[in-house]
C-alpha cells in the first residue's frame, strides 16, 4: 500500500467531526478515546479498489483529525482504527475491518454477509474473543464526501401549530412501489413522493405532516437475507447522518431536500422516524462495521461487571450509551443536521425510552433529554417519543418532560376494545377521548402531547383489524410465532376475506367508526398511510420484513369501498380543521366554570342526561354521549369561546339503542354531521332536542347545536368544501 508524503497531510481541526469540504479541501474528524492509531482509506470512485491509506496526524480532545488539499466532494473513504482488541475489557479494535465514519452524509454500496466484516474468527474457539486478520473492504459499504450545497429558494417550514397537526405515517417504498402515475425508474424513492400527483393526494386527505418510517442509512439482517426476506422498515441503522441510498433514484442527497420542498410547498411537514436506541453491528457476536470498531467501550452501554457482553434494553443486541458526552453530542449533531441542512420539521423516536437512560434507569432529566429542551434548534421542532423500550421500568407513557410528545398505545387498546364491544370500556373511553388528561395533565402539558392512534406500521392495518381475529405471519418464515397476539381485534364474523354481505357492511362501519373516533379526539391523530382506502396486509401484523405486495399500498387496487372510505376521511379532517373545539389546546373539564357558568365536556347517557357514578361502573354500558360546550374557555384567560357546541355519541352495542338527544343552552335543534351507518350523507338533518335518535348498532355520531340560521349555513358551508380525492 502506498504512503501519503509528508506534505500531502495537514493537521485539520478536531471539529466538525465527519468529512467537511471547505470549497479548497476536506477536513476529516473522528472521535476515539481508546484508539491507538487511525488511518483515512481512499478508495475509487466505485468504491472497489482501495487507492491510499493516510495516518491522521493529529490527536486533539480524544478526536483524531487531518486535513487533505486535494480531496474533494464525491471522494470515496472509510477509516482502520487501531487499538488493543480485548472483548472481556470491552475494546474489539480491529485494524483489518474497514469502517464507517459515523458522521458520513452519504454512503456507496450495500453490505455482503460474509465472514470477513466480523471482527473475531466465526467458528474459532473462543468466538468473539479470536482476532480475525481477514480484510472487510470489499464487503462493507463506503462514505462519500458530499458538497453540501442546495438552492432552497423559498423554502419555509410549514410551521403547523400542534393544534391544526396530523401526522401521516408512510414508508417511502411501500407507499410509491405500485402507485401507477409513477414512472417505474422513481418507483420507491424520495423522488416518487416529491411528484406532484403523490403531494396533490397526501393533501388532500386533510393530513398536515408526513412520518417517513426510517430513511437513514440501515443494513439488512442476514438473518433475513437467509429466508429470502428483507428487513423493509428499516428500525437498523448504521448512519445517523446519510440517506439511505436505497431511496435514491438520483444517489444523491439533493434528492432528499428536494422532495422536502416539493412537500413544504403543499403545506406538509416532514417528520423522520429516527433508530438511536441500537445500531445495526449486534451483539457481540455481531459485525464490526462502524461504532463497534471505532470505540467499542464508549458508544455502547455494557455490562459493567461483564464488559464483553452489551446491556440489551431494546431487544435488538446492544443499546446506544448516550451517557457518553461524544455519543451524546453524535446524536444530537444528527438531529441538529436533518433539522438545519435538510430542512427536516420534527423527530419520531424509536423505543425513545432509551434515550432517556442514565446508567441507574430512565431519568427525564437525563442528558438527552435536558439536551434537547435547551437547544435552539431541537427546542423549535416538534419531538416524538415512542415511550416504551425493553429494560427495567421501560414502560414511560406520561413520563416525557414538557415539549414532547408521545405514542399513546393506551389511546390504541382502549378504542380498539370498545368498538369491538368489551366489557366496562365506557370510562376508560371517554378519558382516551378527552386527550389522556390521567396521563399527560401536568406541568403545562396540553392534550396534543398524546398522538393518537389505532394502527401504526407495527400491528395490524384497519382493514386487518375488523377482518382477523388471529395474526396470519406465516410469510415470515417464523412458523407464526412472530408479532403479537394481544391486537384486540375482531373479525366481524368471518375471518379473513369473505363475500358476507353483512359481515362486509359491518366491517366498513367499524372502520368508519374508529377512524372518526380517532379525528373527533382530543389530541394529535395519527394515521396510517392506506388506512383511508382499506389497504389489507392479509392480516400479517409483523410485516417488518415484507418488501413486497404485503406490505406495498396496492393502489391498482382499490375499488369504490376505498374511494368511499376515502372521501369519508376527508370530511372528517375537514370538520375537525373547520370545528376548534375538537383540537383544544387545553384539556376540557367536568368541572363547571363558575366564572363562565359553563361545564366544557358533559358526559351523556342514553336518556340525554348527565351520567351518574353507578353507570361509570356498568360493565355492560356501551352508549354514551360527549357534549362539548363551544363557550369553554379555551386559553388561559378566563372568558367564553364562541365555538360550535358538539355532541359526539358513541354505540359500541350491538343493536340499535335510543338515544336521547339533549336540550343545551342556546340552542333547540341538533343538526347530524356524522352517522357513520350513513356515511355518505350529504345534507344536515336536524332534529329537535329531546327527540330519540335511533343509533345503530356499533355507530358513531356527531352533532352540532345550531344556534341560530347563521350557524347552520356555516356548517353546510363546511361540508361543501370536501374536495373527492385525486387517485
Amino acid at each position: 500500500m502506498a504512503h501519503v508524503i509528508p506534505s500531502r497531510i495537514r493537521e485539520g481541526l478536531p471539529y466538525p467531526l465527519g468529512s467537511t469540504w471547505d470549497g479548497l479541501g476536506v477536513n476529516f474528524a473522528l472521535f476515539s478515546a481508546h484508539a491507538t492509531k487511525i488511518e483515512l482509506c481512499l478508495f475509487d470512485e466505485a468504491g472497489r479498489k482501495e487507492l491510499e491509506r493516510i495516518e491522521l496526524p493529529e490527536f486533539t480532545d480524544e478526536v483524531w483529525h487531518g486535513y487533505l488539499p486535494d480531496a474533494r466532494p464525491g471522494t470515496v473513504y472509510g477509516y482502520r482504527v487501531r487499538g488493543p482488541y480485548e472483548p472481556e475489557a470491552g475494546h474489539r479494535f480491529n485494524h483489518n475491518k474497514l469502517l464507517l465514519d459515523p458522521y458520513a452524509n452519504a454512503h456507496l454500496g450495500a453490505l455482503k454477509w460474509r465472514h470477513e466484516v466480523f471482527g473475531y474468527t466465526i467458528g474459532a474457539e473462543g468466538a468473539d474473543l479470536a482476532f480475525d486478520v481477514r480484510d472487510s473492504a470489499a464487503m462493507v459499504p463506503k462514505c462519500i464526501v458530499i458538497d453540501p450545497a442546495f438552492t432552497w429558494g423559498g423554502d419555509r417550514r410549514p410551521a403547523i401549530p400542534w393544534e391544526r397537526t396530523i401526522f401521516y405515517e408512510m414508508h417511502v417504498k411501500g407507499f410509491t412501489q405500485l402507485h401507477p402515475v409513477v414512472p417505474e425508474q422513481l418507483r420507491g424513492t424520495f423522488a416518487a413522493l416529491a411528484r406532484k400527483d403523490i403531494v396533490d393526494y397526501i393533501k388532500s386527505l386533510g393530513v398536515t405532516a408526513v412520518e417517513l418510517m426510517p430513511i437513514q442509512a440501515f443494513i439488512n439482517d442476514s438473518s433475513l437475507r437467509d429466508r429470502g426476506l428483507a428487513n423493509y422498515w428499516g428500525y437498523n441503522t448504521i448512519g445517523f447522518f446519510a440517506p439511505d441510498p436505497r431511496y435514491s433514484a438520483a444517489g444523491t442527497i439533493t434528492e432528499f431536500k428536494q422532495m422536502v420542498a416539493h412537500l413544504h410547498d403543499a403545506g406538509l411537514e416532514v417528520i423522520l422516524d429516527v433508530v438511536y436506541n441500537h445500531t445495526a453491528e449486534g451483539t457481540e457476536l455481531g459485525p464490526t462495521l462502524s461504532f463497534k470498531g471505532i470505540d467499542n467501550s464508549s458508544y455502547y452501554r455494557l455490562l459493567p461487571d461483564k464488559p464483553r457482553y452489551y446491556i440489551n434494553d431494546t431487544g435488538t443486541g446492544n443499546t446506544v450509551n448516550l451517557s457518553h458526552p461524544r455519543v451524546l453530542q453524535m446524536v444530537t449533531d444528527s438531529l441538529r443536521y436533518w433539522a438545519i441542512e435538510m430542512h427536516v420539521d420534527g423527530f419520531r423516536f424509536d423505543l425513545a425510552t432509551i434515550l432517556g437512560r442514565e446508567p441507574y434507569g430512565f431519568d427525564e432529566g437525563g442528558g438527552f433529554l435536558d439536551s434537547c429542551r435547551q437547544d435552539p434548534v431541537l427546542s423549535a421542532v416538534k419531538l416524538i417519543a415512542e415511550p416504551w423500550d425493553c429494560g427495567p421500568g421501560g414502560y414511560q407513557v406520561g413520563g416525557f418532560p414538557p415539549g414532547w410528545a408521545e405514542w399513546n398505545d393506551r389511546y390504541r387498546d382502549t378504542v380498539r376494545s370498545y368498538w369491538k364491544g368489551d366489557d366496562g370500556k365506557v370510562g376508560e373511553m371517554a378519558t382516551r377521548l378527552n386527550g389522556s388528561p390521567d396521563f399527560f395533565d401536568k406541568r403545562g402539558r396540553k392534550p396534543r402531547s398524546s398522538v393518537n392512534f389505532i394502527t401504526a406500521h407495527d400491528g395490524f392495518t384497519l382493514n386487518d383489524l375488523v377482518s382477523y381475529n388471529d395474526k396470519h405471519n406465516e410469510a415470515n418464515g417464523e412458523e407464526n410465532r412472530d408479532g403479537t397476539s394481544n391486537n384486540h381485534s375482531w373479525n366481524c364474523g368471518a375471518e379473513g376475506p369473505t363475500k358476507d354481505a353483512a359481515v362486509v357492511k359491518l366491517r366498513e362501519r367499524q372502520k368508519r367508526n374508529m377512524l372518526a373516533t380517532l379525528l373527533l379526539s382530543q389530541g394529535t391523530p395519527m394515521i396510517l398511510a392506506g388506512d383511508e382506502f382499506g389497504r389489507t396486509q392479509r392480516g400479517n401484523n409483523n410485516a417488518y420484513c415484507q418488501d413486497n405486495e404485503i406490505s406495498w399500498l396496492d393502489w391498482p387496487g382499490i375499488d369504490e369501498k376505498g374511494r368511499a372510505l376515502t372521501r369519508f376521511v376527508q370530511k372528517l379532517t375537514t370538520l375537525r380543521d373547520a370545528l376548534p373545539i375538537l383540537r383544544r389546546g387545553r384539556f376540557l373539564t367536568a368541572i363547571l366554570n363558575k366564572a363562565l357558568d359553563v361545564k366544557e365536556v358533559t358526559w351523556i347517557n342514553a336518556s340525554g342526561d348527565e351520567m351518574q357514578d353507578d353507570q361509570w361502573s356498568d360493565t355492560n354500558m356501551r352508549c354514551f354521549g360527549m357534549l362539548m360546550d363551544g363557550r369553554a374557555q379555551a386559553t388561559g384567560i378566563k372568558r367564553a369561546a364562541s365555538d360550535a357546541t358538539l355532541l359526539l355519541v358513541m354505540n359500541a352495542h350491538h343493536d340499535v339503542v335510543k338515544f336521547t338527544l339533549p336540550e343545551v343552552t342556546g340552542g333547540h335543534r341538533w343538526l347530524c354531521l356524522i352517522d357513520t351507518n350513513v356515511p355518505a350523507r350529504q345534507d344536515l338533518p336536524g332534529f329537535e332536542t329531546h327527540r330519540e335518535y335511533e343509533a345503530t348498532g356499533r355507530s358513531l355520531l356527531l352533532f352540532a347545536l345550531e344556534t341560530g340560521a347563521d350557524s347552520g349555513r356555516a356548517l353546510r358551508r363546511v361540508l361543501l368544501e370536501i374536495s373527492p380525492p385525486n387517485f
